[in-house]
C-alpha cells in the first residue's frame, strides 16, 4: 500500500521539501518566557558570581577554575569589566594569602549597601592554607578595605570551598552572615559568621541536607545530555557532585534556603539555630526543612521582600520561583541562551540578575575539549519585587 502523502494523491497534505529533506516551513519548537536582557558580556575569563549596589552598580568575579584571571573581582563600568577595588590586591601573594585575594567565588552588596568579597583561597579547587578563605568587607564610597576576617582551619577546612553568602544586620552587634561550604572532596555544610568579633562556626557539617546525591539518586542532564566526567579509569561519574551551593534568607530573616549542586531538593533551617553556638548539632538538624523537588538542579538561589525564593535551573535553562503563598514553583524565565545560569542578585531596581557560564562545556566535563563559546553574559529580568534588607 503506498503512502498518500508520500505520492501526493487526493487526500495528501504532503508538504514542500528543500532538496536535502528539511521541511520548508519552520518546525515547532520550544517556547520561551520571560525576557532576559543581557548586561554585560566577557570575553575572557567565565564569571560566576554578581551583585549589585543600591546605587546600581554592578561587581561581578572570575574564580581561577583554569582560564586566565586577571583580577578575580571587577566592577562593569561602560559595560567594561576593571579590576576592583585595585589591581594590586587582586595579584595573589602566595607567601602571604591574607594579603590579596586569592580566587573569589562570590561578591555580595550587603542590606547596608555594602560589599563583601568571599575568596574561596582554592585556585583549581586545591587544598586551602590559613589565610586564603575569607570574607572582606569594603566601603563602596571609598573603594577601601574596612574588614578582612579569617576563617580558621577548623571552620574553613583544607577541602573546604567557600560557596555564597547572605546577610541579617540585626543580629549581634553589627550582624552576621551565612556560608555555605560546596566542597567536592570533603565535608559539606553551612558556616555562621558574627562579623562583630569575626568569630565563624561550622553547622549541619555533612548532613544529608548539605550532600550532593550519587548518581544512582541524581542525574542531571544539561543541553539534554547525561552531565557525567568519564574518568580515566574508566569510571563514571556525575559532575554536579558538590554540596551546599546556593543560599537564601527568608523575608523576616527566620530561616536560611539551601540547596547541594548535585540535588533537585532545597532545603531550609531556622537561622536561629545556625546563629546560636549553644545548640547542639542534632538540636540544629531538628530544624531542618525538606521543601521538596524544584523540577531541575540549580546553583544560585535569591530571595525578596515577600517570601519568594528564587532558583536557577541549569537542566533547563531556567530561573523559577516558589510562590510564597501557594507554595508553588513558577517559571520566571526559559531561554536557551541561559547555558548554565549561575549566580542570582536582586536588585533594589526591581531586576533579577544572572549569569550564565556555560560552566558544563569546560574540558573537565568534556573528556578534555572545551566546548565554551564567547562571550559569557550578564543577564536581567524584571520581577518587579525588592531585595531582603535585613538591617
Amino acid at each position: 500500500m503506498k503512502n498518500n502523502v508520500a505520492s501526493g494523491k487526493a487526500g495528501s497534505t504532503a508538504t514542500p521539501v528543500k532538496s536535502d529533506g528539511i521541511p520548508a516551513h519552520e518546525l515547532p519548537t520550544s517556547r520561551p518566557q520571560g525576557a532576559l536582557e543581557p548586561v554585560a558580556f566577557f570575553d575572557d575569563a567565565m564569571p560566576t558570581g554578581v551583585t549589585v549596589s543600591h546605587t546600581g552598580r554592578i561587581f561581578v568575579n572570575f574564580p581561577k577554575w583554569g582560564d586566565d584571571v586577571k583580577f578575580t573581582v571587577a566592577e562593569i563600568r561602560d559595560g567594561q569589566t576593571i579590576a576592583y577595588p585595585n589591581q594590586e590586591i587582586n595579584e595573589t601573594d602566595e607567601q602571604d594569602q591574607a594579603s590579596t585575594l586569592v580566587s573569589v567565588q562570590s561578591v555580595v552588596v550587603d542590606p547596608a549597601d555594602r560589599l563583601w568579597i568571599l575568596d574561596t583561597g582554592s585556585p583549581l579547587f586545591k587544598p586551602t592554607e590559613f589565610g586564603g578563605p575569607k570574607l572582606i568587607y569594603i566601603n563602596l564610597d571609598t573603594n577601601q578595605v574596612i574588614k578582612k576576617i579569617l576563617f580558621p582551619q577548623t571552620v574553613a577546612l583544607p577541602t573546604t570551598y567557600l560557596n555564597d553568602i547572605r546577610f541579617d544586620l540585626r543580629r549581634g552587634n553589627e550582624g552576621f552572615a551565612f556560608i555555605t561550604d560546596s566542597s567536592q572532596k570533603g565535608s559539606n555544610g553551612l558556616i555562621a559568621v558574627d562579623l562583630a568579633t569575626g568569630e565563624s562556626w561550622r553547622r549541619l557539617n555533612d548532613h544529608f541536607s548539605t550532600k550532593a546525591e550519587d548518581i544512582q539518586t541524581f542525574l542531571p542532564l544539561v543541553e539534554g545530555r547525561p552531565f557525567l566526567e568519564h574518568k580515566p579509569d574508566g569510571t563514571i561519574q556525575q559532575c554536579a557532585n558538590m554540596g551546599a551551593d546556593g543560599i537564601a534568607i527568608s523575608s523576616d530573616g527566620s530561616r536560611i534556603f539551601y540547596c547541594p549542586l548535585g540535588s533537585r531538593s532545597l532545603f531550609s533551617v531556622e537561622t536561629d539555630a545556625l546563629a546560636n553556638r549553644d545548640f547542639s548539632e542534632e538540636e540544629v538538624a531538628e530544624t531542618v526543612h525538606h521543601h521538596g523537588d524544584r523540577g531541575g538542579a540549580s546553583d544560585g538561589l535569591e530571595s525578596d521582600s515577600e517570601g519568594n525564593i528564587y532558583s536557577t535551573n541549569y537542566e533547563h535553562n531556567a530561573i523559577l520561583r516558589l510562590n510564597y503563598y501557594n507554595k508553588v514553583w513558577e517559571t520566571i524565565v526559559y531561554d536557551t541562551r541561559l547555558l548554565w545560569p549561575d549566580t542570582l542578585s536582586l536588585a533594589t531596581d526591581g531586576y533579577l540578575y544572572v549569569t550564565a557560564n556555560q560552566l558544563h562545556r569546560q574540558a573537565r566535563y568534556n573528556r578534555g575539549k572545551d566546548l565554551r563559546m564567547k562571550p559569557y553574559t550578564l543577564f536581567r529580568t524584571r520581577v518587579n519585587a525588592q531585595p531582603v534588607l535585613l538591617r
